[in-house]
């Protein structure tokens, strides 16, 4: 351990706050982001337990980056320094987006505002490719894996499959696989998070594990009763008092389950919710998701803190006794609060466990299996998202037992064609990052409308 004072809980904050205000660009930059911060600059800790941290954080449900930021900040502040990590990794991106919502809400159908978001839809189609791409390298090594790939985008696109149940058919496959003794289903590591590499005896946190990192069955208890009355007793006052048919209600219930699994990220889940919020609960019409990723996109945070602009649209519009606005702010404050508390339990009961986890070959397979199912979900939310940018009109089509979703290809839209087109030149050809490209494409949106042409 270097000699060299340990910082407290609130100069640690300072840290935190600057990554959160930086945590643009989705995971992987995030991730990357806290590598340089962490382990280069404040040498915090070494390259060896960044990834070990990083590892465990993949296997859990929810965003690996805000996940990884609370369990650092857990081993070097105990449960507080999680707690501060997590909530300012977080609170940049709810602030950003509760006042973007509500712009969107007041003005979202204005000229400017309606040819801003018209570029920004075909900037994010092509980033939800890249990221098909991206993922599909890394995860779809073999012919097992291009299967389960195709079988989750077939379930989900053509059978209506729900996303919970293709995450769980791909985890017993890929258990069944360990199983078996199968080499496609053999997990592997996640590989180096990027820049200099530190080793452990350079660092604050040395090589051993902290006192508070040992904790016993008892104290395993109380965590988790702390963390489920935080996340659970809301809604089921919620129910209780509501009703399973008030709105506040749906949003705490929808997005329960979608802490629980929402394996292999933001992308992956949101063909799921944007299905069932447009289409089961009517929150948002088909366009407003990719309006809402675009938020997301431009602002720092996960990307998953674009549920907090669906929970806000569900309650605007269905405000009940309740002002629309106010309605709205409590929609989004609680789906974020029901979308990240869980994220605080599973490090907190499972980090002192991780050397468990890590070398569960069995569960290493398990999640091989769902990062490969997660390829062929956000192939479905790319085509489904393509669909909406390009036409103006959808029929559905029945053949063998499948409902698809077919284009009228006379509706096709020749301007939003042509800024997905540049979209995807910037991103593939000019290798733009994410903020650059919605940048571009938005204000090209707003171009190609005063133009007269969108």
């Amino acid at each position: 351990m270097q000699n060299r004072p340990y910082p407290t809980l609130s100069q640690a904050a300072r840290i935190w706050a600057r990554i959160g205000l930086l945590s643009f660009g989705g995971p992987a930059g995030q991730i990357a982001l806290m590598h340089r911060i962490l382990v280069e600059e404040q040498r915090w800790l070494g390259e060896k337990r960044f990834l070990h941290a990083l590892n465990f954080c993949m296997l859990l449900p929810g965003p690996e980056a805000m996940q990884l930021a609370v369990y650092i900040g857990w081993l070097m502040h105990r449960i507080p320094g999680g707690i501060v990590a997590g909530l300012l990794f977080v609170l940049p991106g709810l602030v950003s987006i509760m006042a973007l919502s509500w712009i969107y809400a007041l003005w979202g159908q204005t000229d400017t505002l309606g040819a801003l978001f018209f570029g920004l839809k075909a900037a994010v189609l092509a980033i939800v490719v890249q990221a098909v791409i991206r993922i599909g390298a890394r995860a779809l090594r073999n012919g097992a894996m291009i299967a389960v790939a195709v079988g989750s985008f077939v379930a989900i696109f053509a059978l209506g499959v729900p996303f919970p149940v293709i995450i769980l058919a791909a985890g017993l496959i890929g258990l069944a696989g360990a199983r078996a003794g199968l080499a496609a289903f053999r997990g592997g590591g996640r590989g180096k998070a990027g820049g200099v590499s530190v080793a452990p005896a350079e660092t604050l946190l040395g090589e051993d594990a902290p006192d508070h990192a040992r904790i016993g069955p008892a104290g395993a208890r109380r965590l988790s009763a702390l963390f489920l009355a935080l996340w659970l007793v809301p809604v089921a006052a919620l129910f209780l008092l509501a009703g399973p048919g008030n709105v506040f209600s749906q949003i705490a219930g929808f997005f329960s389950v979608m802490a629980v699994v929402t394996f292999g990220g933001a992308y992956a889940v949101l063909a799921y919710v944007a299905q069932q919020a447009v289409d089961t609960y009517g929150w948002l019409a088909p366009g407003e998701m990719l309006d809402g990723l675009g938020m997301a996109e431009t602002t720092p945070g996960p990307l998953i803190m674009v549920t907090q602009f669906v929970g806000f649209m569900g309650a605007f519009r269905d405000p009940g006794a309740m002002p629309p606005l106010l309605a709205g702010t409590l929609g989004g404050l609680l789906t974020t609060w029901v979308t990240f508390v869980p994220c605080f339990l599973w490090i907190f009961l499972g980090a002192p466990f991780v050397e468990r986890l890590r070398d569960n070959h069995v569960l290493s397979a398990a999640l091989t299996a769902i990062t490969a199912a997660v390829v062929g979900v956000i192939g479905n939310l790319a085509v489904w998202f393509g669909l909406h940018v390009l036409f103006g009109q959808l029929r559905t089509l029945t053949a063998w037992g499948l409902a698809l979703d077919w284009p009228v290809w006379r509706t096709l839209d020749p301007a939003a064609l042509l800024l997905v087109v540049a979209a995807m030149i910037a991103v593939f050809r000019f290798r733009l990052g994410a903020v650059a490209v919605l940048a571009g494409c938005a204000l090209a949106g707003l171009v190609l409308r005063l133009a007269g042409i969108a």
